[in-house]
């Protein structure tokens, strides 16, 4: 064996070695933090649930939900949330356990800047508590002001559906656009009907 060769094999020995102590070391470093992120992930759904849901005492997954069937949930409607998505659905319990409500969480792709992801907390009688922006990237000034325009108007309404207006909310079922941001106000409009949509279709809510 010449030293070219041996010199190969040494190479590759020094590389299989380097990554298998790299491989033991990400390893290790995983599991020192998967607990953490995962208690941290806990912890920013439970806040993102109680500001939509403030009366309940604890949330818990909806048992057997399954994005794919939610879509199909939204596709029926006789103008299909085609650009909405429902990502998550956790029941809002009471201090006995009982089901007092539920968050949804919503993705609307229609977004002027992407996708707009928020929560909203419904009642079991309909009543929506509120929304809870939990992702938006919109345009500075115009569209990023939903968190403070939108999700006000939201709070404590009862409807079958939301509309938006540029001249003004008579009704519960209407709310005040962003001025020079309809797209914007559009896409949270209709991820919140689709929510509602769901939630009177899927979850047994009665539509109001």
């Amino acid at each position: 064996m010449n030293n070219e060769i041996r010199s190969m094999f040494r190479d590759a020995g020094i590389i299989v070695a380097i990554t298998l102590i790299a491989g033991l070391v990400l390893g290790g470093v995983y599991q020192l933090t998967k607990e953490p992120i995962a208690e941290q992930k806990r912890i920013k759904k439970q806040k993102a649930c109680q500001e939509v849901f403030a009366e309940a005492d604890s949330f818990a997954e909806v048992e057997g939900f399954d994005t794919q069937a939610a879509a199909l949930v939204l596709a029926s409607s006789e103008v299909p949330y085609s650009a909405q998505d429902i990502d998550e659905v956790m029941e809002a319990k009471d201090g006995t356990g009982g089901t007092v409500g539920y968050v949804l969480t919503v993705t609307s792709h229609e977004g002027y800047g992407g996708d707009i992801q928020f929560t909203m907390g419904i009642t079991n009688d309909g009543v929506l508590n509120g929304i809870s922006i939990l992702s938006i990237s919109e345009t500075a000034g115009l569209g990023m002001r939903a968190d403070e325009v939108l999700k006000p108007q939201f709070a404590g309404k009862s409807a079958e559906k939301y509309e938006y207006t540029k001249t003004g909310a008579v009704s519960d079922s209407q709310i005040d656009a962003i001025s020079g941001a309809t797209i914007t106000t559009n896409a949270v409009v209709n991820g919140v009907n689709a929510g509602l949509y769901y939630f009177q279709n899927e979850l047994g809510g009665a539509a109001k």
